[in-house]
């Protein structure tokens, strides 16, 4: 070798050393900017095309589109009826007209019927968590000075300040608590000095430049981030980089016993990066299918996660390589590199699982398929129909709290009504047929003084009827009634009448979320089937790949069935929860499939399929089972959130990928492999027997 290639081989890596460095200092912060262009505005979170969706650009013609209600609580804490205390609440009350973030009239306060209690509902402007939050606290302290009562604040936007206290440094506390569990994890495994700090400054850059981009794009309304979307980013590109790290690390420590580190990289890099780029394509694709969804926070996910794992490829296959090449074996110190063959004999773990399975292959993956199927059994019990509002937050929040005091001392919906917008001229016909629907407390049209009794407001021949439901507005009862009065308004002959409002809205993300999972799920499996085809230049064996996923994933489903009820204490599952965790699942867990068979039909193509499948298993298994653990940590950081909707899909995703790496991918995949033999690459080359004469 001449000189000048001598040279050359070793300014390419630290040319991309220099470059990724450069990459670093200048969009490192960007990962903590995000909160930047954020929003956690629930109407961010509605169906594009419902009709709950068109009741709000309607209500812009009355003024209406930019308020957020607050529910102002007093109940008694002294002796005396607190009823008695409506001439000072309702004063108070009106002291807070024209208050900066107060819009429009004030409500009076109004008595319970058991006297026990009083509520007025205050019209605030939208605006950022800290925003609101200011306003609250002007209105909680004009409420308090009411003697003798109790203050509390319920409705959206107390709800909306939570969930912006909920996401408050989610940046930092998520990245630490993500990063800690992967390093720890890392070391232990690994028991090396140097190597779990590259792979973690590997995952880090990569976060970097996918938040740069991310920011950029939302920055000018390209993309939307919100604070869902963005814990998620950072869990995924953490987990994705590092495993496809543990795969090019495995494959160098591997190709470095011969010596020249450089060899060895291009080596590794040669036979790693199909399996690299294979598994970030069923990802990436599979999150793309989320914008065939109606749900806007779900859409969002989508190129966001995509733009998230594309980085972490980048960063996986130039910016780790020229580290290790610099580094050489001193990167694996104090341990030792050995050659593959070294750890394919003894009597490992992973030795002793390959000779079960190569003893009994069919008994293997029978047993194996019959305890995933009597855990999917239970799938069909997982309630999908949304979380209460007093588990949305797995701590008890403020709002939460004082949604529960307002339950309990008027209708269930109250101050939270349903709004219909309907023809001005059908206005009494609209409220009668509201008030005669069951489950509706009450209906009024709104007027044009704010007040009771006044003047219809009218605006482009369309009117406002504000509908109060008997039961809670988060309630299975309160979605049943909406359904109800949607088809009674919609039979009132010239209304054209719209049903929104808050329960209208959980009602039309729910049809919205199960119209999603019968139309993305289909398309995800379709694109991994494809991807897997490509790679494994084979039919049968994708297919099986691909069934043995879904089959872990509902597995899966009936577990959470069996925990959240029993052992998290929730009642229900949000909506989108099944499809955010039948995406990351089946996209991130056939990665260990693929990097399984991607070694096993290297391996037969020398060896024969029995012999390969053996050796695949066996040096694939520490590596593969690395990193299942390594992203079941970091999803499983999720849930330092406080919100129900992360602790679920935190759940599902960890127990998830774990079930799929213990056992999907070392006892069901192999064995079906062993047990079908050549057959089950048809009709690839090794289905028409090439190599089998050496096995």
């Amino acid at each position: 070798m001449t000189s000048s290639s001598r040279w050359a081989r070793r300014l390419v890596p630290l040319l991309l050393l220099v470059v990724w460095l450069g990459i670093g200092g200048a969009f490192g912060s960007y990962a903590g900017r995000l909160g930047e262009v954020a929003t956690n505005d629930q109407a961010g979170f509605l169906p594009r095309s419902a009709e709950s969706t068109e009741v709000i650009e309607e209500q812009k013609a009355f003024r209406q589109d930019e308020t957020l209600p607050a529910i102002v609580l007093w109940t008694g804490d002294a002796d005396g009826p607190v009823r008695d205390r409506q001439p000072e609440a309702t004063r108070a009350l009106a002291s807070l007209e024209g208050a900066p973030g107060v819009t429009g009239r004030v409500s009076p306060a109004l008595p319970s019927e058991d006297g026990e209690a009083l509520q007025g509902v205050v019209q605030l402007e939208p605006g950022s968590g800290d925003r609101l939050a200011e306003t609250l606290e002007r209105i909680r302290a004009a409420a308090e000075r009411v003697p003798g009562t109790t203050v509390q604040v319920a409705g959206p936007a107390a709800t909306q300040v939570d969930l912006s206290d909920a996401f408050a440094g989610i940046d930092g506390l998520l990245l630490g608590v993500a990063l800690a569990a992967v390093l720890l994890i890392l070391v232990l495994v690994y028991r090396s000095v140097l190597l779990p700090l590259v792979i973690i400054v590997s995952a880090v850059m990569a976060l970097a430049l996918a938040c740069a981009v991310v920011y950029v794009l939302a920055d000018n309304d390209v993309v939307r981030v919100d604070g869902q979307v963005q814990g998620i980013l950072s869990i995924l590109v953490i987990g994705a980089a590092t495993d496809y790290a543990l795969l090019l690390t495995a494959r160098f420590r591997e190709e470095l016993t011969g010596g020249d580190r450089f060899a060895a990289m291009r080596s590794a890099l040669k036979q790693t990066w199909g399996a690299v780029v294979a598994s970030a394509a069923t990802v990436v694709l599979g999150l793309l299918a989320l914008l065939l969804s109606d749900l806007t926070n779900t859409r969002a996910l989508g190129p966001v996660g995509a733009i998230g794992i594309v980085c972490a490829v980048l960063s996986t296959l130039t910016f780790l390589p020229a580290v290790l090449v610099l580094l050489g074996r001193a990167a694996y110190w104090p341990a030792k590199p050995r050659a593959a063959e070294d750890r394919r004999t003894g009597d490992g773990v992973w030795q002793r699982i390959a000779s079960l399975v190569d003893r009994a292959p069919r008994k293997v993956w029978a047993l194996t398929l019959a305890g995933l199927l009597a855990c999917a059994a239970f799938a069909p019990s997982l309630t999908s129909k949304g979380v209460p509002l007093d588990e949305t937050f797995v701590n008890d929040a403020p709002s939460v709290a004082a949604q529960r005091t307002l339950s309990a001392h008027f209708p269930g919906g109250s101050g939270n009504p349903a709004v219909v917008i309907a023809d001005a001229g059908r206005l009494d016909r609209v409220v009668a047929a509201a008030e005669d629907t069951e489950g509706v407390a009450s209906a009024a049209g709104a007027t044009a003084s704010g007040r009771p009794g006044g003047e219809p407001l009218v605006v482009d021949g369309r009117v406002r009827v504000d509908v109060t439901l008997d039961a809670a507005s988060d309630s299975d009862a309160a979605k049943d009634t909406v359904a109800r009065l949607r088809t009674a308004l919609h039979a009132v002959p010239g209304a054209d009448a719209l049903v929104g409002g808050y329960t209208a809205q959980q009602y039309d993300t729910l049809r919205t979320a199960e119209r999603d999972r019968t139309l993305i799920v289909p398309v995800v499996l379709v694109v991994i089937f494809l991807v897997l085809t490509v790679l494994l230049r084979s039919l049968l064996m994708p297919a099986l790949l691909v069934a043995t996923v879904a089959v872990s994933f509902l597995a899966t489903l009936g577990v959470s069935a069996l925990v959240f009820p029993h052992v998290f204490g929730f009642s229900g599952t949000d909506p989108s929860v099944p499809l955010y965790g039948f995406v990351f699942l089946v996209a991130l867990g056939v990665d260990y499939n693929i990097f399984l068979m991607s070694r096993v039909r290297e391996e037969s193509l020398r060896l024969g399929t029995r012999q390969g499948v053996l050796r695949g298993l066996v040096s694939t298994g520490g590596v593969i089972t690395s990193a299942g653990v390594v992203l079941a940590a970091t999803f499983a950081a999720l849930g330092v959130i406080p919100l129900a909707f992360l602790a679920q899909v935190a759940f599902i995703v960890a127990f998830g990928v774990l079930l799929d790496t213990l056992v999907v991918r070392s006892l069901l995949v192999p064995a079906l492999a062993l047990d079908l033999g050549p057959v089950a690459w048809w009709p690839g080359r090794l289905a028409r027997g090439r190599g089998e004469a050496r096995d």
